[in-house]
């Protein structure tokens, strides 16, 4: 494990709440910590824990992950990606299933660019097809997907002008 690097925590943390534009004491309420517990934080003379981290994460409204990262407990190279399927996991606009296929078009480019390491969550995935086909198929699959559905009878504007 890396060694915990609490200053940059503790300043990370303080532009994040002012960014929220919440206060000390919200933000602290919000996390279900105590005031001058979040204050020595802040000023890099207390090391918290993963779930205290956790909770001033989901009282910001961002990454636990980049909590971890911002304080030497997970490596950034492990982060790749993490926010990114957390972010799609999270968006309340689209259904489980859209979710799905985005974090598997995702897995698609990075394999095919080479950029996945045995250490990354991996979506559930079928057998991959040839690498240049992947990609290709990925995308006319989320293009069913995300595609708006539309109750009106009146078809497609550009195919019929085309």
């Amino acid at each position: 494990m890396a060694s915990l690097n609490v200053g940059n925590l503790g300043e990370y943390l303080r532009d994040q709440r002012r960014t929220a534009q919440l206060s000390l004491r919200q933000l602290a309420d919000a996390a279900g910590v105590s005031n001058p517990y979040l204050s020595q934080i802040e000023r890099g003379l207390r090391k918290p824990s993963a779930e205290i981290l956790q909770q001033l994460a989901k009282a910001l409204r961002i990454s636990a992950e980049t909590l971890y990262v911002q304080a030497g407990i997970l490596d950034e190279r492990a982060q790749e990606g993490i926010e990114l399927r957390a972010a799609i996991l999270a968006d309340t606009a689209i259904n489980e299933k859209q979710k799905q296929v985005l974090l598997q078009i995702y897995e698609s480019f990075r394999k095919e660019n080479g950029a996945v390491d045995d250490d990354q969550p991996k979506t559930p995935v079928r057998p991959v097809p040839p690498r240049k086909r992947v990609a290709k198929k990925a995308a006319k699959k989320a293009v069913a997907v995300l595609k708006p559905r539309t109750t009106s009878g009146g078809g497609d504007d550009a195919v019929a002008a085309g």
